[in-house]
């Protein structure tokens, strides 16, 4: 078939070969490729074919998705119905070839991806750690609108689908072999070969007899056991959500219309749905939020790198354990020093204990899990660190224990050797003052847990020489993380803008606010935990510490922190981690909170309890955030609203339905914002300045934003 160009087919056995290879790194479902699949569907008419098979020829995808810059483009709902009806069409025509279809999955198969290969006969995937599925629209505000939320619950059961299809996770071959979602587990050697062999064992064979268990098949088979399936989902997203969220719900109507209705109505309905959540804001702040992260996976000092073979990770706890754990895919060497063998010890048994659970899942084989293990190298002197290229220190949060490990460091390494502390807070200008190469010294910081948290925050000094920052941006994206960097001071950008936001929240407990109102407030707002609770799960010793690094930056401007962290903390409250917090840790939840802690009011002195209005809370706590946000790119801490945006959300929780701080105020509006700012400051609170950026843009009516 000619006058293709993103698809190439070739006859093997009188079974027609569709291999996918769209221009890029990564197959995409797009405009393009949906009319030469229909071209392909029409060519096949009159032709006496055995079978069809699907596959692709990238190295490490199959489908991707949907194409979302084409998405983003359509500015009518008629782009985007037409855009979404073809496929479906184009789909139900694939489904109904008179001949057996297999798709060959190998490496990414997402959202589109999936719904494609729901429409084949069978599905073989290969055995590779490259090889997922899932439907991640959800995370994009949007749903499965190609038949995903139609065809998957009668493929796999509803009580399968529904969890892949509202939390937008991945599954590997092994677990989608158990669900039924494919049917054959393969190496990834002869793929087209395979896939004849099996379309033509198809013959007169098409429809495959799936096993299901049978309190799930009683459940589903009727309408009263649906019912109570969809009744407890809907519950489950309105706890998770607070309703914040549209399309989690969506998701739940459209999979119920189509077994009340049919498939056919159901596709036809989520695509009226589709169009809706497309145009939310909600979807748009996603959707913005992942072109962010997509533009700050890429490394504009590329060329400057150099290659990290040797790491040193100095500092055995949660975060100098994680930070080896993420780095082993990426050198051929990894020391792990601390100054007690016993500490090595029991990182190394966490280590070890996280590599045979991702060897248990699939995500690494075993072969390559014992590769991994013997890249690591304990240690507890600078014996071994010579040649070392990178060096991350992750040890307590002390200027003169960094300092003196920059000296003790410098004295068994060369010039080539990069020097990056893991502080959340301190000045890396202050830690270089020990160096004899400032040049070499940058931040690295890393958000806890460290393999589950994507935001990494790289610090720059004046000093600091491009290589070094172009050789740690290239580094944090190989570990999966998306990477921000910004300007030296104290708290940088996240700790910074975090610092405030926490300080308002025990201004108000010092009201006499309750503690429950606050975090009961905020998670209305949007955040995943209130600030309350994050002191007590952060530490208050560590909150104290900060409220001390920041103390006299915010003072001198006039918004001097509390004084009730550095005071409990020196009563020996320090939160989650000795069960001696704002929380009480002794008893039960109530109502899926904790109960307070009165030992609190104890040490700061009694309290008038006062109910102040939900929205005043959200106002005064995220106000704090948003305005140290505005001053950080009004420093330069920060170079764009973008990477504040994306730093916001990804280190600190800010709602991603809203889009980020600075998306956050250009939907309130700038003015709205100011003018909120002064009603606080207007009672008495010299904290609720409003940046000087803020009032200019309030002044010309200016956005943070075009689009």
């Amino acid at each position: 078939m000619k006058d293709l160009k993103f698809l190439k087919t070739e006859v093997i056995n009188d079974v027609l070969v569709v291999s996918i290879n769209c221009p890029g790194k990564v197959n995409k479902v797009s405009s393009d490729l949906l009319n030469e699949i229909e071209t392909i569907i029409n060519q096949t008419q009159g032709k006496k074919y055995k079978g069809m098979v699907i596959v692709s020829e990238k190295p490490d995808n199959f489908v991707v998705g949907a194409d979302i810059d084409e998405l983003k483009s359509m500015k009518t709902d008629g782009e985007i119905k037409q855009y979404i009806s073809k496929a479906n069409d184009i789909l139900f025509k694939l489904e109904k070839l008179p001949f057996p279809t297999v798709s060959m999955i190998h490496g990414n198969c997402l959202g589109g991806g999936v719904e494609l290969t729901l429409v084949t006969d069978y599905r073989i995937a290969t055995d590779s750690t490259e090889t997922v599925m899932g439907l991640p629209e959800i995370k994009l505000g949007l749903i499965p609108a190609a038949g995903g939320t139609q065809r998957l619950p009668r493929l796999i059961g509803i009580q399968n689908a529904l969890p892949l299809i509202l939390q937008g996770s991945n599954v590997r071959p092994k677990r989608a072999k158990r669900m039924g979602l494919i049917d054959e587990i393969v190496i990834p050697y002869g793929l087209k070969e395979i896939g004849v062999k099996k379309a033509l064992q198809l013959k007169g064979k098409r429809k495959i007899k799936r096993k299901r268990k049978f309190i799930e098949w009683l459940l589903e088979s009727n309408p009263l056991g649906r019912s109570i399936i969809f009744s407890q989902a809907r519950k489950m997203v309105l706890k998770q959500t607070r309703g914040l969220y549209p399309a989690a719900l969506a998701a739940i109507d459209s999979v119920e219309y189509g077994y009340k209705t049919n498939a056919k109505k159901g596709v036809e309905k989520d695509i009226e749905r589709f169009v809706t959540l497309v145009k939310s804001y909600q979807s748009k702040s996603l959707m913005n939020l992942f072109f962010a992260m997509t533009d700050l996976k890429k490394n504009p000092l590329e060329k400057k790198a150099k290659n990290v073979s040797k790491l040193a990770v100095i500092g055995t706890g949660l975060m100098g354990t994680g930070i080896a754990q993420v780095s082993l895919p990426l050198c051929d060497t990894v020391l792990v020093k601390d100054m007690a063998l016993d500490a090595v010890s029991r990182s190394m048994a966490q280590i070890r204990k996280s590599l045979e659970k991702r060897a248990r899942s699939g995500a690494i084989r075993d072969f390559d899990k014992e590769i991994l293990w013997g890249r690591i190298v304990p240690c507890d002197d600078y014996t071994y660190f010579k040649n070392t290229d990178l060096i991350i220190e992750a040890v307590f949060e002390d200027l003169q224990l960094k300092q003196n490990l920059v000296k003790e460091v410098e004295a068994v390494t060369n010039d080539k050797t990069i020097f990056a502390s893991n502080t959340s807070a301190i000045p890396i200008s202050l830690i270089a003052k020990a160096s004899k190469r400032p040049q070499n010294m940058i931040g690295m910081h890393y958000f806890s847990p460290v393999p589950a948290m994507p935001l990494l925050e790289i610090i720059k000094t004046p000093m600091t020489a491009d290589w070094v920052v172009a050789t740690a941006l290239k580094f944090g994206i190989a570990q999966g993380k998306t990477c921000i960097v910004v300007k030296d001071g104290p708290g940088f950008y996240t700790t910074r803008i975090l610092a405030p936001y926490l300080n308002e929240a025990v201004f108000l407990i010092e009201e006499g606010v309750p503690m429950n109102d606050i975090d009961k407030a905020m998670l209305v707002f949007g955040y995943p935990i209130g600030p309350v609770a994050l002191i007590d799960e952060v530490g208050i010793d560590v909150g104290a510490h900060v409220a001390m690094e920041l103390g006299q930056e915010f003072k001198a401007r006039g918004a001097a922190p509390s004084t009730v962290l550095p005071l409990l903390f020196s009563k020996g409250f320090k939160g989650k981690k000795n069960k001696k917090g704002f929380y009480d840790y002794s008893k039960p939840k109530k109502k899926g909170m904790r109960l307070p802690n009165d030992e609190v009011y104890q040490v700061i002195g009694k309290v008038t309890p006062q109910h102040i209005p939900e929205q005043e809370i959200q106002e005064r706590v995220s106000l704090m955030m948003i305005n140290e946000a505005a001053l950080c790119l009004q420093e330069g801490i920060i170079s764009s609203p973008r990477d504040g945006d994306v730093g916001s959300i990804l280190g600190l929780g800010f709602p991603p339905f809203r889009g980020g701080v600075f998306r956050h105020i250009d939907r309130e509006g700038v003015k709205t914002i100011v003018d909120t700012m002064m009603k606080y400051y207007d009672k008495g609170m010299k904290r609720f300045t409003p940046a000087r950026i803020l009032v200019d843009m309030a002044k010309a009516d200016k956005r943070f934003y075009k689009d």
